[in-house]
């Protein structure tokens, strides 16, 4: 391998392009991959862990390895690498660990006696005589105070990895390094990491994230790891959590429960969230009214086009709930009164303030039952354009609104989210397919 430089901390890699040696992007990197090793021949501590690949970002967000061997250059700025990348998800395997993921934030114990330190960074340094990289320094910040006046708490220091307890030994590995460098990542996105990472670790992460980020990532989770989570979780915390999640998913997770758990957190929830979610429960699975969600934006009929663009534009209002406003008679909340009818966004856009959104209605479709199946929603939302769709029950009456991603969710295999055929990415053209 040719490289730029000999010696890099892993931190600076995080988040530079991975290029082919013609210049076009691969993907992003996102973690390194180490192995780690058994003691040294004199027992002193434990090898220098190898460094075996990395992990890569490609498109559609998927994350897969490509091995030190493809690696044909590192720098400060970029990575080059050649030969075809597998497409196969990444999966760890056996003493495999992931720096950023797994030693970033362990506490370890340094050896002269000093105390202890958490792990920051770790330096990779490449062996001129075989070409392998190793980690060969930590790059740690103090614990607590300890041999002498002048060691201070949070004093930093660079250290050779044979100088501090093995980090991957380590009980406990707090989260905070990692959710802050991750703050600005998007619920998929960062759930999609969470998915590839230990069980352990897994974990630590969620206890760090605030309810409400937790609770976005929770709903684009598969249901193992979601039900892993919460049931390893303080009821009153996952309570918490649940109140945070759309009422739809968060009853999807209950029923993935066993009865008398999801009944626990329920009586734990505050009560208007927890009778969304109850009437939901209520619902035979893969109806329409198991699919809704109880909450979308109800107006009466004499609300200006103002009042209603101000209710749009609620940050916490997903895309596909804010498309359109449903119209009934009072009671708003639902179930509602007399359903009405339903206008669209882009025709609020269209009209002055001032004007009602009666006057507005669009009466060019009918809303769907509560009890309609699965397949008769996805044809009115096909047939009808829409992303959007009122759910009435037998008295016609707004009881919630199904919106494109909960069709989408629910017709897709379970496993859609991690699905992979592991074909071999490859170049053609100028293009990676």
């Amino acid at each position: 391998m040719s490289s730029h430089i000999d010696k890099i901390f892993i931190a600076r890699l995080i988040g530079l392009d991975v290029f082919d040696p013609l210049g076009d992007r691969l993907g992003r990197l996102r973690d390194v991959v180490v192995l780690m090793r058994g003691s040294s021949r004199y027992g002193r501590s434990s090898r220098r862990p190898l460094v075996v690949g990395l992990v890569v970002e490609v498109l559609g967000k998927k994350r897969v390895f490509v091995p030190m061997t493809r690696v044909t250059s590192i720098d400060a700025e970029k990575i080059i690498s050649t030969g075809l990348v597998n497409l196969r998800r990444f999966e760890q395997r056996g003493a495999e660990t992931l720096a950023v993921g797994e030693i970033f934030d362990r506490t370890v114990v340094l050896r002269d006696g000093s105390g202890s330190a958490t792990v920051e960074d770790m330096a990779m340094e490449r062996k001129r005589n075989t070409g392998d990289w190793l980690i060969t320094q930590l790059f740690v910040r103090r614990t607590g105070t300890g041999g002498g006046l002048m060691r201070r708490r949070n004093e930093t220091l660079i250290i050779d990895w044979e100088d501090a307890g093995d980090p991957s030994a380590a009980g406990h590995q707090p989260a905070t390094q990692w959710v802050a460098s991750h703050e600005e990542q998007q619920p998929a996105d960062l759930a999609d990491e969470l998915h590839d990472m230990s069980a352990k670790r897994m974990l630590e992460i969620a206890h760090e994230l605030q309810d409400d980020r937790l609770a976005d990532v929770l709903e684009e989770l598969p249901e193992e790891d979601q039900v892993y989570i919460l049931t390893n979780m303080e009821p009153d915390r996952a309570a918490t959590v649940l109140e945070e999640m759309e009422p739809d998913d968060a009853a999807d997770l209950l029923n993935e429960l066993p009865e008398a758990q999801a009944e626990e957190l329920l009586a734990r929830m505050q009560p208007e969230d927890a009778e969304d979610v109850r009437r939901l429960l209520e619902y035979e699975e893969g109806t329409a009214g198991s699919l809704m969600t109880p909450v979308p934006i109800i107006l009466p009929p004499e609300a200006t086009v103002a009042e209603a663009l101000a209710h749009i534009r609620q940050e916490e209002l997903s895309p596909a709930v804010a498309a359109a406003v449903i119209i009934s008679r009072p009671p708003l909340e639902t179930p509602t009164g007399k359903y009405l009818g339903m206008v669209h966004t882009q025709k609020l856009l269209r009209y002055p303030p001032p004007e009602a959104v009666g006057n507005l209605i669009d009466r060019s479709f009918e809303p769907v039952s509560d009890l309609a199946s699965l397949q008769d929603v996805a044809r009115e939302l096909a047939t009808y354009d829409l992303t959007i769709i009122p759910v009435v029950n037998d008295h016609d009456r707004v009881v919630g609104a199904i919106t494109i991603d909960d069709v989408l969710d629910a017709l897709l295999p379970e496993d859609w989210r991690t699905a992979d055929d592991g074909t071999p990415i490859r170049k053609v053209g100028k293009r990676y397919e």
